[in-house]
């Protein structure tokens, strides 16, 4: 994974986690998995959610676990901010329609 930095200080993985979700569409959802392998890290998940813990600005609740299982820390907060968007959770899972 390339670690460098760029002007903001994130490296180029961390801008292209940012920019895939920023260019997210409301009431759209994506897995950790599909989010890294966007960001051209295939196998990164873990990185992605490491990620999100502390970057600022960037739609984190659109980021599910695979099984559509909602983040383990503020899973309150990320089911109404999903809800608001009009995605279906059901027992602290999103509802894939695709």
């Amino acid at each position: 994974m390339d670690t460098s930095t760029i002007d903001n200080n994130e490296t180029k993985f961390e801008l292209a986690v940012r920019t895939i979700l920023c260019e997210t569409a409301a009431g759209d959802v994506l897995t950790y998995g599909e989010v890294a392998t966007e960001a051209g890290y295939p196998g990164a998940a873990r990185a992605v959610g490491n990620y999100l813990r502390t970057a600022e600005g960037v739609p984190w609740w659109r980021v599910v676990a695979a099984n559509g299982r909602l983040h383990i820390h503020g899973t309150k907060q990320q089911r109404e901010l999903l809800q608001n968007e009009n995605v279906t959770v059901r027992n602290d899972k999103v509802v894939f329609t695709k």
